[in-house]
């Protein structure tokens, strides 16, 4: 049984995950302010965190912040926060997804479920995607660039494996979108820059010029194609 941990100060939202979750066959921790959730993360390792970023003792973002910094467990975003930029944040900290307050019950298990699948690709006729010096391991969702291991969140690697597996294949971001959502509910393809934003600063030598994930301006985004 997969294990959530959600956080939120607002008991009655709280209490909506908590039930949508658990009826949908998660177990759910809750903890209510960010110093708590740290501490239920580092101790209880969960395999999803639902996060609101409007939090008491330390602010969600600073919570993901921190939690990238120590590991890559997915984290679903709970926002009241309308401003894009916020979201926009939480996605270039590390965050997989976000679900804005009010929110729909069924569309947060519907996100829950989505990231979550990320995690556990089923077995692929080839198991191992070369790219140039790009290497993933996809059962292990492993990536090395030259050798050098490269540490990315689940939707930032389905991300990179879409681009990977079809070099110099021009994907536009709703293409992208639809390839790690998964769900038909509506998002903002702005978020995928904030992704691609990530992935280069891990993966490229020099993020500012990349030599794999390159920019097709007014369309989207390409891998590059190897000089061999």
């Amino acid at each position: 049984m997969k294990r959530i941990l959600v956080v939120d100060d607002e008991p009655k939202i709280v209490a909506l995950a908590r039930d949508y979750l658990e009826h949908a066959g998660f177990s759910v921790r809750i903890a209510h302010d960010g110093r708590s959730a740290l501490a239920a993360a580092r101790g209880e390792r969960p395999d999803l965190i639902v996060l609101d970023l409007g939090l008491p003792e330390i602010d969600g973002l600073d919570v993901a912040r921190t939690l990238r910094g120590e590991s890559s467990v997915p984290i679903v975003m709970l926002t009241g926060r309308s401003d894009e930029s916020d979201k926009l944040v939480g996605l270039e900290i590390g965050a997989d997804d976000y679900v804005t307050k009010p929110f729909s019950p069924k569309e947060l298990v519907a996100r829950v479920r989505a990231v979550l699948r990320r995690t556990e690709r089923p077995q692929q006729s080839t198991n191992i995607v070369r790219a140039g010096d790009v290497v993933l391991d996809l059962p292990r969702m492993r990536v090395t660039v030259d050798g050098r291991v490269v540490e990315l969140t689940p939707t930032e690697f389905e991300l990179l494996a879409t681009l990977a597996r079809e070099p110099g294949r021009v994907f536009t971001r709703a293409q992208l979108l639809d390839a790690v959502h998964g769900v038909a509910f509506e998002s903002y393809e702005r978020a995928i820059d904030a992704h691609i934003k990530n992935i280069r600063r891990k993966l490229e030598p020099e993020p500012a010029t990349p030599r794999y994930v390159l920019t097709v301006y007014g369309v989207g985004y390409r891998f590059a194609e190897s000089d061999g």
